[in-house]
């Protein structure tokens, strides 16, 4: 079998770049690559909420890869209502019906800190500077969360025009939309790219069996990371896994949340969230974990944090709901925490990945960009600008502070998430001591790498964590990129 596209991945994002290339030219022999239960997957464990504005934070605005990534949100919050359009139109007679819950309420708890309150002045500062309607709420009459005594919320804002979809749901609708345009599923999993010289010409499965494609489309999420592996060194930055945890509940006692409520996102981590599925039924998450390698299974006290935060940050009431099912799935996160989209360094290569929190609710922008590429048709007005350009998979890795700061953001992480998780400390006593152990680990950890970089926290956070021997093949990876021309 020869195919014109291969698509590595079958989460929402390999399945809408193979469903918007086939409505683009019905005439390519589309292929997607990947295991039917789609173990570790990101997509099915999303909570997927479509927040761009909720998801805005201090550091947005801070630099020009951060502005872009904002962009990119605010163009994927235009296009979802025609998507879920375009992908029942797809489908015909198998079209799966997607539950959209209309409306974000971004909460902020008293456990709070500068980082949070900032995030909320952010936001406000954000939807009045872009016209995005939202209203103030008063955070003391909330009437469907009941907070722990303590924990009531001392902000709130909502937001009319964002929300969420359900991933299962929208997984479905585009298995059934892909079937409906002719596209090809294989249920394997790619071992390893097919080259000749500077081209790739394929994958091999892990069943041995070699597929011959024009083009090679990167969207596996974290799994990704192991095909980076297998390019020169220095082509592509390495991908580290981000987990995440979650799970479906079924309520008991109090009102089911009406739409989307949520926290705001903090430093190195996402907010706590409640989205309604309907029926009563609520998904409750979400955490992040960054690591070199994908673990075997979610840590037992990251899981203690969610539902301790939910509980006391939402809604007390969610402690009494019944669990239904957990959700366990892998982020793809670039070192520098920005996603590789587009033309990758070798021809016949492209990456649709490395979206970290993003890649549910980008999927209708990267989708668009990435079919524009492989049908090589002009792009409509809206698509012709440098927007993507910050997101080559071939860049060097961008960096939005300095070494110091990273070390001082890393410490600042700490703090906030011991005061998140209830850290009282005496009156004759600060953060200080703790805010200094931790600058003192960054510092260590940057030596271990030997490169001069400055990551993010939670990709410091990570260093803190790996062996010797997978440092030193990330800062391998980071040299030999850093040496390109």
């Amino acid at each position: 079998m020869t195919a014109d596209v291969v698509i590595v991945g079958n989460g929402v994002l390999g399945l809408s770049v193979a469903v918007e290339t086939a409505l683009r030219d019905p005439a390519l022999r589309i292929a997607v690559v990947g295991p039917q239960a789609r173990p570790g997957s990101a997509s099915v464990a999303a909570g997927a909420m479509l927040n761009c504005f909720a998801e805005v934070t201090r550091r947005t605005g801070e630099h020009p890869a951060s502005r872009a990534k904002f962009a990119l949100a605010r163009e994927a919050a235009r296009l979802w209502p025609g998507w879920l359009d375009r992908l029942a139109e797809a489908a015909g007679a198998g079209a799966v019906p997607v539950r959209h819950a209309r409306g974000t309420l971004v909460v902020l708890g008293a456990r709070t800190t500068a980082d949070g309150a900032g995030s909320m002045r952010a936001i406000r500062a954000a939807a009045e500077e872009h016209g995005e309607p939202f209203e103030d709420v008063d955070p003391y009459d909330i009437g469907f969360l009941e907070a722990e005594a303590g924990e009531q919320p001392v902000d709130a804002l909502y937001l009319a025009d964002e929300g969420a979809v359900d991933a299962r749901q929208l997984l479905a609708a585009l298995d059934a939309a892909a079937a409906g345009r002719g596209v090809i599923r294989i249920a394997d999993e790619v071992a390893s790219l097919v080259t000749d010289e500077d081209a790739v010409t394929g994958v091999r499965l892990s069943s041995g069996t070699a597929l011959p494609a024009g083009a090679v489309v990167l969207a596996a999420g974290a799994a990704t990371g192991r095909l980076i592996g297998q390019l020169p060194p220095g082509s592509v930055q390495p991908m580290l896994s981000g987990a995440g945890v979650a799970l479906e509940t079924e309520r008991v006692r109090g009102e089911a949340v009406p739409y989307v409520v949520r926290t705001p996102t903090l430093v190195g981590g996402c907010g706590l969230h409640a989205v309604p599925l309907g029926d009563g039924t609520e998904y409750v998450g979400a955490t992040n974990h960054v690591s070199f390698d994908a673990p075997a299974g979610p840590r037992l006290g990251i899981v203690q944090a969610l539902l301790s935060g939910c509980v006391a940050q939402l809604d007390r009431n969610i402690a009494f709901s019944a669990v239904r099912h957990w959700h366990h799935g892998m982020r793809p996160v670039t070192w520098d925490t920005f996603p590789l989209l587009g033309h990758g360094p070798l021809r016949g290569l492209y990456f649709a990945t490395g979206t970290y929190r993003d890649g549910f609710h980008g999927s209708p922008a990267i989708a668009r960009h990435l079919a524009g590429l492989l049908t090589g048709g002009a792009a409509p007005e809206d698509e012709k600008n440098d927007l993507y350009a910050v997101f080559a998979p071939g860049r060097k890795p961008v960096e939005t502070m300095t070494a110091d700061d990273a070390v001082e953001r890393f410490a600042e992480m700490a703090v906030h998430v011991a005061v998140e998780r209830g850290m009282r400390l005496p009156h004759f006593l600060d953060a200080e001591p703790i805010a200094a152990a931790c600058r003192q680990l960054a510092h260590t950890c940057m030596e271990l790498l030997g490169v001069p970089v400055a990551p993010a926290p939670e990709i410091l956070h990570a260093v803190s964590e790996a062996g010797a021997e997978r440092i030193r093949q990330v800062a391998d990876s980071l040299r030999a990129l850093r040496r390109r021309d």
